[in-house]
């Protein structure tokens, strides 16, 4: 028997929407590569639904506390999800309506892109189990330099709790 535990397998989401919503713990620590500064947001992420007429779709609210350089402010942000062209997909938008990405979990798995102004976010998404899944977030261009790497831990489902606890 080998001591070295297998590599861990990614857990495939049929329905990214149905996936997502509930309630979710968040860990996000933001690298500064280009001059070595770390700052962490700790807070939650509730996916709701979305009012009519966009029925179907999800609203992504994040809000906690982002430590910078030995300041901690109040953070915030909200993106809209929304059924992606293909059964159990998801099309990603900004709270104004600007598209952001697609998200496809079908695999477990997801790679994105989305240019902004001059820089380039690239985006891989990670299903580890119902109750985990990560983002790792790479920003360059002339002004960013950063990777950005977030942590979900399932608190509820919409409609109910998991049964299970996260940690």
């Amino acid at each position: 028997m080998s001591s070295h535990p297998a590599p861990q397998a990614l857990h495939p989401v049929p329905r990214a929407l149905e996936h997502l919503a509930g309630q979710w713990r968040v860990e996000r620590t933001v690298y500064d590569l280009a001059d070595g500064s770390e700052g962490r947001f700790t807070g939650t992420t509730l996916f709701s639904p979305l009012p009519a007429p966009e029925a179907g779709g999800l609203l992504h609210h994040e809000s906690g506390t982002f430590t910078w350089r030995g300041t901690a402010r109040p953070a915030e942000r909200t993106l809209r999800f929304l059924p992606g062209e293909a059964a159990g997909t998801a099309r990603v938008e900004f709270a104004d309506g600007r598209f952001f990405h697609d998200l496809d979990l079908r695999s477990g798995r997801w790679t994105t892109e989305h240019p902004c102004v001059r820089d380039l976010y690239r985006g891989e998404f990670e299903v580890v189990d119902a109750d985990r899944w990560r983002t790792r977030w790479r920003v360059g261009g002339p002004a960013k330099d950063l990777l950005l790497v977030t942590e979900y831990h399932r608190l509820d489902r919409a409609g109910g709790s998991s049964g299970r606890r996260a940690g």
